[in-house]
């Protein structure tokens, strides 16, 4: 037991491993296979679903065992940089499902801010703490 783990040690040495774009990948994985397992009516589509997955798992299993590790850090660098700017969206989603019952978010005009303003219906003037403007917003 104990040559086997060195074995595998010794062999993981100098590979990438998991880092967040494999974690993502993998996530991937688990979510097509969750929509393949609602399509057995559809054939064609039960296939093509099972293609991706095929291709996610085999580009997941390429990243961890690389050993080109310059260049599976700057892909998982890039696929950072592109996360920072679209987190902040699915944060705000996160959000408004949250809170659909007791709030509403409406965009500023003037600075695009997003505010979170509460649920009473009817016109009010909202002002922006970002940008200082004086705006209508109607809520149903």
């Amino acid at each position: 037991m104990n040559n086997l783990r060195y074995k595998l040690a010794s062999f993981m040495q100098g590979r990438n491993g998991a880092d967040q774009l494999t974690v993502l990948t993998l996530a991937g994985y688990v979510v097509l296979a969750v929509i393949r397992a609602f399509l057995r009516r559809n054939r064609t589509a039960y296939y093509i679903f099972g293609a991706l997955m095929l291709l996610f798992a085999a580009y997941a299993l390429f990243r961890i065992l690389s050993g080109n590790l310059p260049q599976r850090q700057r892909e998982n660098e890039v696929f950072r940089r592109m996360w920072l700017k679209v987190r902040p969206k699915f944060i705000l989603f996160k959000d408004r499902i949250r809170d659909i019952r007791t709030k509403r978010y409406r965009t500023c005009p003037g600075c695009k801010n997003v505010l979170r303003l509460p649920y009473s219906r009817g016109k009010h003037t909202v002002r922006c703490p970002r940008c200082g403007k004086v705006f209508s917003v109607h809520i149903i």
